[in-house]
């Protein structure tokens, strides 16, 4: 009996140890921390689980989030990509962006899926599924995604996941985006719901509204893909959870229960002596050096909670960008592992125990530079001591709208390329509301310092869909080339419609936000397919692509090879024609005052008996007194009537006895 039950108490035990091996396979989350320029920290939050596409199919959820699966396998969705965005990537002091570009939306909320249809019809019902259902899971406005904010890409975008021949031909894009959506913490709070931790522990225990929605520029990220081992193992679905935010390390050191910033004392200031102004009581801050020195809690108010119990225990993680120079103070029981680049460490922390990380402050130089050194040189030398240097993106991009008055406008594209040796290829789509009408003839691409106003040999082909009133926006790709070390200028016109009044939001004269750009780079050496597109297609083809995609409204989807970075351009705020909304309300009240004067003096001249003023009955207080003591007069009568009849009993009873 004895060897029976240890023999059933040993196979819980090995149970229970694959199962906790399989589970730390299965879900891994990772904390990574870099310094940036002008006071501000990336802090970039991944949370990665999956589940096998057989145990997702029969609805056996372990990892995989219940809520979300059930709405994917509802609406036939082979893989999805959501995106909250709020604030600007500042590319010129923060160089490139995190993850290329791949985990960034545009302001507001951006949604693209590839769902598996027969038809476009069945794909847009679906689509309206997807959308109405999210947007009940994330507590957003998706639901207001409808067919004149959804648009069916082309060239821009491409399935990150691993999807067998069979169900290729059949998967349709949906892209979808709501610019004017104000992300907050009601969308964070389903976000965390979908962690196996729930924010409870890990480093998901540092995630609060009020620092996240305080930053610089934040971004949270859902994707959704098959991916299929190279081994030719079973398929995965795996779900990927990203939370970006640039921190300001001087607003977020600030208490929360006193915000009032403060000048650092003058003993504490790192100047830059290089200034022909420079002097004792004079001094010009080092920005990109300044308020380097901070700490977990007072960046997000709290130290990280333990591991999570179900995380992959061979991923560290916490880790910083830091150069190996720079002394970084941990929590006691963590341990530090340089890696070889010598500008990055990560940590491995105990399971149940709260983490803290102390970055000091950096060392300024007090002995003054050597002789034959510049100032500039030992600043320069200062900065890469102190921080690791932003890499510098493959491309610049800015938009904004050109022209003036209320009848029609213009957009205008600067795109630089930092390279001075490599062109860079790219696609540039647009999602426009119907209101803004395109005239494609005035599209035009030219190089910063030529005479030419047009540059035929920079856009290879556009794909344009026209929009239909109220029905339907304008989709606009363009794939161009931006020479080394150049600027081109893409610059179209374009019609403002007039809105009906009904039509216009509260705010009418704030305008209407204009979602932003995407633009995708392509990898060197990608190019599109030798199959024509149903757009109108112009300029030099490309090599050959990966293969056919699915049909995408009018066009084929054009493959190309995987890109190689993805930004968004800023949003704009369109100005429409505003009526003057007092009008009706001005018609409403002149109306209404004539139809009841007409009506009061017609109804009168009817109803009304006109009648001399001593023929009509009396009027005033005598009269109206007279009709009440009439009608008094009865009830007080009968009141004595009963009274005397009960006197009159009483003293016949008295004689009796």
């Amino acid at each position: 009996m004895r060897r029976f039950l240890s023999f059933i108490f040993v196979s819980l035990l090995s149970s229970c140890f694959i199962q906790s091996t399989t589970a730390s396979a299965d879900y891994h989350e990772q904390l990574v921390l870099r310094p940036l320029p002008l006071s501000a920290l990336l802090a970039s939050f991944n949370f990665r689980s999956n589940t096998t596409l057989s145990a997702f199919e029969a609805h056996n959820f372990r990892f995989f989030p219940r809520s979300l699966g059930q709405i994917l396998q509802h609406a036939g969705t082979r893989e999805l990509h959501l995106r909250f965005s709020l604030g600007r990537w500042d590319a010129e002091s923060w160089g490139a962006r995190p993850w290329d570009g791949a985990r960034e939306g545009g302001t507001g909320v951006e949604l693209w899926a590839w769902l598996e249809a027969e038809t476009d019809d069945e794909a847009d019902h679906k689509w309206l599924t997807l959308t109405n259902a999210l947007s009940g899971l994330f507590c957003a406005s998706l639901n207001f995604i409808d067919g004149t904010r959804t648009t069916r890409p082309v060239m821009s975008f491409q399935p990150e996941g691993d999807h067998p021949n069979s169900t290729v031909t059949n998967m349709h894009l949906l892209y979808g985006v709501l610019p004017h959506e104000v992300v907050c913490t009601e969308n964070l709070t389903p976000f965390l719901k979908l962690l196996p931790c729930k924010g409870k522990a890990g480093i998901a225990s540092l995630l609060d509204g009020h620092k996240l929605f305080d930053a610089s520029w934040q971004s949270m990220a859902i994707d959704v893909r098959p991916v299929c081992p190279a081994d030719g193992g079973e398929c995965v679905l795996e779900i990927e959870q990203t939370i970006d935010m640039v921190l300001d390390i001087e607003r977020s050191k600030r208490p929360r229960g006193n915000p009032i910033p403060r000048p650092l004392p003058g003993h504490e200031l790192h100047c830059n002596s290089s200034k022909p102004y420079h002097a004792g009581d004079t001094c010009f801050p080092v920005d990109s050096i300044a308020h380097q020195d901070w700490s977990l809690s007072q960046l997000f108010g709290k130290t990280i909670k333990g591991t999570c119990p179900l995380t992959d225990p061979n991923t560290p993680p916490v880790c910083l960008q830091v150069p190996d120079s720079r002394a970084v103070s941990i929590s006691e029981g963590a341990v530090e592992k340089k890696n070889g680049d010598r500008v990055s460490r990560c940590f491995d922390i105990p399971p149940e125990a709260d983490f803290e990380l102390a970055l000091p402050r950096p060392e300024a130089p007090t002995s003054p530079p050597a002789q034959g050194e510049s100032e500039d040189g030992i600043q320069l030398l200062i900065e890469e001591e102190v921080l690791v240097k932003p890499e510098t993106p493959l491309l610049y991009a800015e938009r904004s709208f050109t022209g003036h008055g209320q009848e029609r406008g213009g957009v205008q594209t600067i795109l630089r390329n930092p390279s001075p040796d490599t062109a860079v290829e790219f696609i540039y789509m647009e999602s426009l509301p119907w209101f803004m009408r395109i005239y494609l003839h005035t599209m035009a691409a030219r190089v910063e310092g030529q005479a030419s106003h047009d540059n035929p040999s920079l856009i290879h082909e556009v794909y344009y869909r026209p929009a239909v009133d109220r029905a339907r926006g304008t989709q606009l790709e363009v794939r161009m080339r931006v020479p080394p070390a150049s600027t081109v200028f893409l610059t179209y016109d374009f019609e403002k419609s007039i809105l009906r009044y009904t039509e216009y939001p509260p705010d009418a004269n704030r305008g209407f936000d204009v979602a932003a750009a995407v633009i995708t780079i392509l990898a060197p050496g990608s190019g599109s397919e030798s199959s024509e597109s149903d757009g109108a297609g112009a300029g030099a083809g490309a090599g050959a692509g990966a293969g056919a995609g699915a049909g995408a409204g009018g066009g084929q989807q054009r493959r190309f090879a995987a890109a190689a970075y993805s930004l968004r351009t800023t949003s704009l705020l369109c100005s429409l024609p505003t009526p003057d909304f007092s009008m009706p309300y001005n018609v409403i009240i002149f109306t209404s005052t004539a139809i009841a004067l007409c009506f009061g003096g017609m109804f009168n001249i009817l109803v009304r008996r006109f009648v001399a003023a001593d023929e009509g009955p009396k009027v005033g207080l005598g009269p109206a007194l007279t009709k009440l003591g009439a009608r008094l007069r009865p009830a007080f009568e009968r009141l004595v009537r009963r009274k005397g009849r009960r006197g009159v009993d009483g003293v016949g009873g008295e004689k009796d006895l």
